[in-house]
């Protein structure tokens, strides 16, 4: 795993970043072994005294990404760790099963956790069919604020190609630009 760890209002100290890699390289039994994978770690210390501990890990076809606020730096970076591994716990199977799919015998995961005795199933409940109409991201971010929603689906009316805005938590907005 190549490590990339940065700290906001927090110096990295060599204590800290033996503790985060340590910890994210438990996770490394759990990855697909052929492709190495980069992990970029953001820590920060927010104004009120809080750490918040952002680890997003990376390989070809698969991108897991958590972040956890906690009192203790440490304590934070264990609970990313174990939030990491429910992710790969739930998500083994559907992903490899999609991955065979489409690469033949190769999977993502690998099959040293215990297989799920039942498989979630990724059901679709609900479908909205709508046009996209042609507008700029800010008459897209008031129309979704308009309709309470945390996203929304627009064709760009300058580039005719179809992008999404959202609320992130921070309460800012992001857009996702389709290529």
């Amino acid at each position: 795993m190549k490590f990339n760890i940065r700290g906001e209002n927090i110096e990295v100290t060599s204590a800290i970043r033996e503790y985060v890699e340590k910890k994210v390289s438990k996770l490394e039994r759990h990855l697909f072994k052929k492709q190495e994978a980069s992990v970029y770690v953001n820590l920060r210390v927010n104004s009120d005294k809080t750490s918040k501990a952002e680890v997003t890990i990376s390989q070809p076809h698969l991108v897991l990404r958590a972040e956890e606020t906690h009192m203790d730096m440490y304590a934070a970076i264990d609970l990313i760790v174990d939030k990491l591994e429910r992710q790969i716990r739930k998500n083994k199977t559907k992903v490899n099963r999609k991955f065979r799919e489409r690469a033949g015998d190769a999977a993502i995961f690998t099959t040293d956790i215990e297989e799920d005795e039942i498989e979630d199933q990724l059901d679709i409940v609900r479908m909205k069919h709508f046009d996209l109409k042609p507008m700029d991201r800010e008459e897209a971010i008031l129309q979704m604020d308009l309709i309470g929603h945390s996203f929304y689906v627009f064709t760009d009316a300058d580039t005719n190609q179809t992008n999404v805005v959202y609320k992130r938590r921070d309460g800012r907005y992001g857009l996702i630009e389709a290529r």
